[in-house]
Formats: structure tokens, C-alpha cells, sequence
């Protein structure tokens, strides 16, 4: 694209060239317009270069946002890797997740925790929370304590 502030100085040699009387009606109007395209174009190259600051902005900080994420994540092949562990780790763990009737928030329990005599202690609140197991093979008072099996 010509740049157009040359086009504008152009068509200003143009006009003095044809020696326009400004004095007349339609000469007012070729210089009016003129002197306006004269200062759109200028805005325009302005902002066709402040756009071009800014591109080459956002391309060092988009470089730099790839560096960083290489430096925190590794290369992408890496990624596969992570998630074999996840699994594996998910299965090596029985944790579940429960809402705390102290604070309300979301706690994770470890299967194994509940065997303890001390309870579960909230890590938000540390406020004890209770359990209460339901089992099958006696009626709602039962204390036989057959889960614990």
C-alpha cells in the first residue's frame, strides 16, 4: 500500500500546480478537502505505526510467555509423561472429597485416615469432623464396627 500522506502531497502539488483561486467557492472546497486528506493521512500513518509498535511488542512478549512456559512445562512430549503419573498416582491413593459441616469448604480424606482413633481434623477450620458409617448387616444403632474390617 503507497503510503498516502505522498498521495496527499501529490494532489497539493496538483492543486498549486493548477493554480486553484482560493478566493472562489470551488477553490475553498479543493483546499478544504485537500488540507483534511492532508491530516487523515497523517493520522493514519500514526496509527499504522503505533500498530506496528505494538506488534512487534506483543511478538517479544509472546517469545518471552513461550520461554517461560518451556522453562515450567518442559517440551510437550513431556505432557504424556505427567499423565501415566497422574494415573498411576490415583490408583496408589484412596482419597475422596467431602464438604467440611464446620467452614463448608472441600476437604480431601484419605481412605486409611478414617481408621484412626483421633479422627479427621479439618485443615481449614481444624475442627474434628465425624463420621458416620451405615453398614448392612445390622440395624441403624450398630456398633459392631464390621467396616473396619
Amino acid at each position: 500500500m503507497e503510503n498516502l500522506v505522498a498521495k496527499v502531497s501529490y494532489l497539493k502539488g496538483l492543486a498549486e500546480g493548477l493554480a486553484i483561486d482560493e478566493n472562489k467557492p470551488e477553490g475553498k472546497l479543493l483546499v478544504g478537502i485537500i488540507d483534511a486528506l492532508s491530516d487523515i493521512a497523517a493520522a493514519v500513518d500514526d496509527v499504522l505505526d503505533a500498530h506496528e509498535e505494538l506488534e512487534e511488542k506483543v511478538d517479544e512478549i509472546d517469545q518471552d510467555l513461550a520461554d517461560i512456559e518451556e522453562i515450567a512445562y518442559g517440551d510437550d512430549d513431556d505432557d504424556e509423561d505427567y499423565d501415566d503419573f497422574d494415573d498411576e498416582l490415583e490408583d496408589d491413593m484412596d482419597f475422596f472429597e467431602i464438604e467440611c459441616p464446620n467452614c463448608h469448604e472441600d476437604v480431601m480424606v484419605d481412605f486409611d485416615a478414617l481408621d484412626e482413633e483421633n479422627g479427621i481434623v479439618c485443615p481449614n477450620c481444624n475442627q474434628e469432623i465425624e463420621f458416620e458409617f451405615d453398614c448392612d448387616c445390622c440395624d441403624d444403632d450398630c456398633d459392631c464396627h464390621s467396616h473396619d474390617e
